[in-house]
């Protein structure tokens, strides 16, 4: 949505870059794209990034020099759903999980939160069911007993009736989605004028702007009201999106123990204070 009113307010003419968005199937695509010089950036998850950038275990089974350049926002409502008709979280127990894929960021997040509800990820079956959006619809119907939902998919399921349990402020700082490209990749210059419209953007979301609204409606299919809360959530300094681009030493510290608590792993050691080698230090806080 950020690119959207960057693009429908003209910063990005302004800025002198021309976008083509492109879909992707998964991280693996994404990044095999990213490292063929397919893309000159991408919008993705700071724990693929993170797994790209230090584990060789990563899907394409090689590290790339993966630089983050920016953060774009703090995760967006990303929070814990329970499908209709759960009361509580005890309830959940015997049932489905539902992730992306079981060994991702948000599939970390979401076997955080249950632990901080009491309930252990081996309590639960854990289902690959694939996008947000696929993961709103699969839970509203009954699919899935519980799953991580943010962006305004969120709201689309409580609306439907959906119970949200937990925010993934319990966890600590977060981060959402960055910017990342390869560090010696060209068009460096253009990314940078890529990132700083979409920065004015976010401070002009944050300020009020009315157009955030329109586009929530309009490209997450939300009705007035829940539009309306949305931009509410990328206004929320702790929650929506960042109008500096800049990333969170304490943010990432939280993506790390994450996976270092469930995808344990020696080339982990350290990172923290390794961080340039991953983020632009400009970037950094």
């Amino acid at each position: 949505m950020l690119l959207d009113v960057a693009r429908s307010t003209g910063r990005l003419t302004d800025a002198g870059v021309t976008v083509h968005e492109t879909p992707v199937p998964s991280s693996p695509a994404q990044f095999e794209s990213l490292r063929s010089g397919d893309y000159d950036a991408v919008f993705t998850s700071p724990d693929n990034a993170l797994a790209y950038r230090f584990l060789p275990g990563n899907p394409l089974g090689e590290l790339l020099d993966v630089e983050i350049v920016a953060g774009v926002d703090r995760g967006l409502g990303l929070c814990l759903c329970a499908r209709p008709g759960v009361t509580g979280v005890r309830e959940l127990a015997g049932g489905v999980l539902g992730v992306d894929v079981p060994n991702s960021g948000f599939a970390f997040v979401a076997y955080g939160l249950l632990d901080e509800l009491g309930l252990r990820r081996d309590e639960l079956r854990v289902t690959a069911l694939g996008s947000t959006p696929k993961r709103a619809a699969v839970l509203s119907e009954g699919g899935c007993d519980v799953t991580v939902l943010n962006a305004g998919n969120e709201l689309t399921a409580q609306a439907r009736g959906c119970l949200p349990l937990a925010d993934v402020a319990r966890l600590g700082p977060y981060l959402g989605t960055v910017v990342a490209r390869i560090r010696e990749a060209p068009a460096a210059d253009a990314v940078d004028r890529f990132v700083a419209a979409l920065a004015d953007t976010a401070r002009v979301i944050r300020a009020g702007d009315g157009n955030a609204a329109e586009a929530a409606a309009r490209l997450l299919g939300l009705s007035p009201k829940d539009a309306v809360e949305h931009v509410a959530v990328l206004r929320d300094p702790a929650r929506g999106v960042i109008d500096d681009g800049s990333v969170d030493v304490a943010a990432v510290s939280t993506l790390v123990q994450l996976r270092r608590t469930y995808l344990p792993a020696p080339q982990l050691d350290g990172v923290i204070d390794r961080l340039e080698d991953l983020v632009r230090p400009a970037a950094l806080r």
